[in-house]
């Protein structure tokens, strides 16, 4: 009996299977939103939560971490940092005087994503000022994944947004102004990019005095659910 062709299907299998296994489970799991005009409402009006929670919010951290247990977005809703190694922003003179700090004085950055199980959330650049913590919270820093602003809730941080982009709307320009059907019987699938929109915040102790500021790039993979019915 002539097994090569069995063999050759099972080669084909164990490599397609190796190919799946280095895919992302959220990039796999992501449920596919349909291309209709309903679908693109619901899209934009679900963006906009999340970015309005965001701006209302002491911490984007526990509100990301909020709206993915509310979306079940993970079987265990904790947010976790992914550090990005070998990046380096040394920070402009404008940003250290957003921090109130001299040309001397030393700022850390950091470049993070943001996770909630498998699937990224947001995407962050923080530099901050280690004076300004505590030794336990740089330590963590230094030498954990832990989010940025789970570590510094002793300090009873709050926000102050000073910079907001929509980097993606489900809707043309114009939409209001011309006839769009409701639906569309063949409607293909929705193309969702990666970025939906950017924070731009600095973050203040409970003393009001400045210690860290944040560029954030909020994913798509906030909507990696089932388009609402």
């Amino acid at each position: 009996m002539n097994r090569r062709p069995a063999l050759h299907v099972t080669r084909l299998i164990a490599v397609a299977a190796a190919i799946a296994a280095c895919v992302p489970a959220y990039a796999q799991e992501s449920p596919a939103w349909p291309d209709t005009y309903v679908a693109r409402l619901q899209a934009l009006a679900l963006i906009e939560t999340p970015n309005a929670e965001v701006l209302a919010s002491r911490s984007a951290t526990l509100t990301l971490e909020a709206w993915c247990r509310d979306h079940q977005l993970a079987k265990e809703p904790a947010i976790v940092a992914e550090l990005v190694k070998g990046v380096v922003k040394a920070p402009t003179a404008e940003q250290r005087q957003r921090l109130q700090v001299t040309a001397q004085a030393e700022v850390k950055y950091r470049r993070v994503r943001l996770r909630c199980g498998n699937r990224v959330l947001s995407e962050a650049d923080n530099w901050y000022v280690p004076d300004r913590l505590t030794a336990a919270m740089n330590r963590l820093l230094d030498t954990t994944d832990a989010p940025f602003g789970k570590v510094v809730q002793p300090l009873e941080p709050y926000r102050q947004t000073f910079a907001v982009r929509l980097l993606w709307s489900p809707l043309p320009d114009g939409w209001e102004r011309g006839g769009i059907a409701a639906s569309t019987a063949a409607a293909g699938i929705l193309s969702i990019p990666d970025a939906l929109f950017e924070h731009r915040a600095v973050l203040y102790t409970r003393d009001h005095q400045p210690f860290s500021e944040v560029d954030e790039v909020y994913q798509r993979q906030i909507l990696a659910f089932p388009a609402p019915r």
